[in-house]
């Protein structure tokens, strides 16, 4: 799939660019393909490249949407990204807002695939974990939900990950939820047909650039 198939493809929707396995050259060079958001797995990473480009005074939204270790949150927070995707519980959020001194738009992690290998939680406690962290973390910015889709070669089983999620999706709306993150390279475009309004790719938009 060429970029500009890929761009189509996501053009009623916010595209990060997941640049977790590329340098500070390829992310420009996708930067000046019109790809304004990226994404990071890595604390120490995001603090690399965003140093690199910020040099290069490009206006880059950088996100976060990797598990957080909790002795790298006072850095991450130092990087003022625009959103955290990957707040996994009440625990590492309120660590993380204990720590903030800015409001922190932040999404919740879910394990919609119910798979040892994803951390996230568990979809029975999304909608209770997230009404309490929006009571107690007044630094953070809940608005709206982030999953990866079911590891499976089979769609229904994929889909079916993706429906969970956004059913939460929907029920968390009345509470400021705005954004339904899913989908990755394998996988966007049958996230974008369960409702998905964010995607974060990675391979499928490098591998035409390097």
């Amino acid at each position: 799939m060429t970029l500009e198939q890929i761009l189509e493809k996501t053009k009623n929707i916010r595209l990060v660019a997941a640049s977790k396995y590329v340098d500070a050259n390829i992310i420009e060079k996708l930067f000046t393909q019109g790809i304004t958001e990226f994404g990071e797995n890595q604390v120490q990473a995001l603090v690399q490249k965003k140093e690199i480009l910020d040099k290069k005074d490009l206006n880059i939204k950088w996100h976060f949407i990797g598990t957080l270790q909790s002795n790298k949150i006072n850095l991450l927070i130092k990087q003022k990204p625009i959103l955290w995707h990957s707040c996994n519980g009440l625990k590492i959020a309120k660590a993380m807002d204990k720590r903030l001194n800015y409001k922190l738009d932040t999404l919740l992690e879910i394990n919609s695939a119910n798979e040892l290998s994803k951390s996230g939680l568990n979809p029975d406690q999304a909608i209770e974990e997230y009404l309490q962290i929006q009571e107690e973390c007044p630094n953070l910015n809940l608005c709206g939900v982030m999953s990866i889709g079911s590891h499976s070669k089979d769609q229904r089983e994929i889909e079916k990950s993706f429906e969970t999620t956004y059913k939460i999706y929907e029920k968390l709306q009345k509470h400021g939820a705005k954004i339904c993150s899913m989908g990755m390279s394998n996988d966007f475009e049958i996230a974008i047909k369960c409702g998905s309004n964010m995607v974060r790719l990675g391979s499928i938009l490098f591998k035409n650039l390097k």
